[in-house]
């Protein structure tokens, strides 16, 4: 029998690693809530493949949890094409896209993507990261979250945790605020030298989610709050909409590519507010937090 391409087989290799990972993600989220199961919407595009929507909502812990596969081959969009710096033509994109929205304001928002695309012309590479947005901030979580991942970027590469949170801070940053989106974490995109080292990487770090993650929202997950903790985290979401509205690449990327629309916005959480001119008092929990979003520290 012939032998498939090289390309092809890889393709597989990381769209069969990104579905195992969304089942064992979903598994260990489950059992974390304790209430509340996934229900999944399994969807197609229009043009070639498809993907599995996985969403958890108003459960013990989370009041709307998403966590998306998909595997699509489209056209690029003569946008896209100019913001990607090539000619218009056929790309594969294939990746795990998650957002965990609490119930609870001191449980931290938590972001992970991981992905892989694939011109028709052979150029391809990896792109993606976690990061961390409480509404209150503890160090300590801030501390556990940066030094995981930092083991897991350590054992492909030193160099890869300074520029990987650096580039987190810059990317996550709410220009029009003045302020990044949380305590950050790492973030990279268009990796393309060395292939194979560059997608162990990825799998550690998608492997590494549940340990950096969960035991932050078990110890956060019984800490007193009222009513002044619940307006204050419908602000912050406030600002995650904002960047995921306006800046964010996944999000524009699924637009231009013309994805399911619902599995593109699953990352909105399901109650937010805007006041207007709202400002933290002086010396509150509140004001804590935005004083180091405006300054991004290092915490490991």
């Amino acid at each position: 029998m012939p032998t498939e391409p090289t390309n092809i087989v890889f393709k597989r290799r990381v769209e069969d690693y990104v579905k195992s990972l969304q089942n064992s993600i979903c598994t260990a989220l489950e059992q974390l809530d304790g209430k509340a199961k996934f229900s999944q919407d399994v969807w197609a595009h229009k043009e070639s493949g498809g993907g599995k929507t996985r969403i958890l909502q108003q459960g013990n812990v989370f009041e709307k949890a998403g966590v998306n596969f998909s595997a699509i081959t489209s056209t690029l969009s003569p946008t896209l094409a100019v913001r990607l710096g090539v000619q218009p033509q056929n790309i594969f994109a294939t990746g795990i896209s998650l957002v965990l929205h609490p119930v609870s304001p001191m449980v931290p928002i938590v972001h992970m993507n991981l992905r892989y695309l694939e011109l028709a012309n052979g150029e391809a590479w990896f792109g993606g990261g976690m990061d961390l947005t409480p509404c209150y901030l503890f160090e300590e979580d801030a501390r556990h979250f940066h030094q995981s991942l930092k083991e897991a970027c350590d054992k492909h590469d030193p160099t890869f945790y300074p520029v990987f949170k650096q580039w987190c801070d810059e990317y996550f940053f709410i220009k029009h605020r003045g302020e990044t989106r949380g305590v950050g974490g790492v973030f990279f995109d268009y990796l393309k030298e060395d292939r194979d080292k560059t997608w162990a990487f990825v799998q550690e770090l998608g492997n590494a989610f549940v340990n950096v993650y969960v035991p932050i929202a078990q110890r956060r997950k019984s800490e007193a709050w009222g009513q002044r903790e619940k307006q204050w985290q419908y602000l912050r979401r406030g600002r995650y909409v904002e960047f995921n509205l306006v800046y964010d690449r996944g999000t524009l990327f699924g637009l231009e590519t013309e994805g399911r629309v619902e599995s593109i916005l699953m990352s909105l959480p399901p109650e937010v507010h805007w006041r207007y001119n709202h400002q933290p008092e002086d010396g509150s929990r509140e004001a804590a937090l935005v004083s180091v979003l405006k300054q991004p520290r290092t915490w490991i």
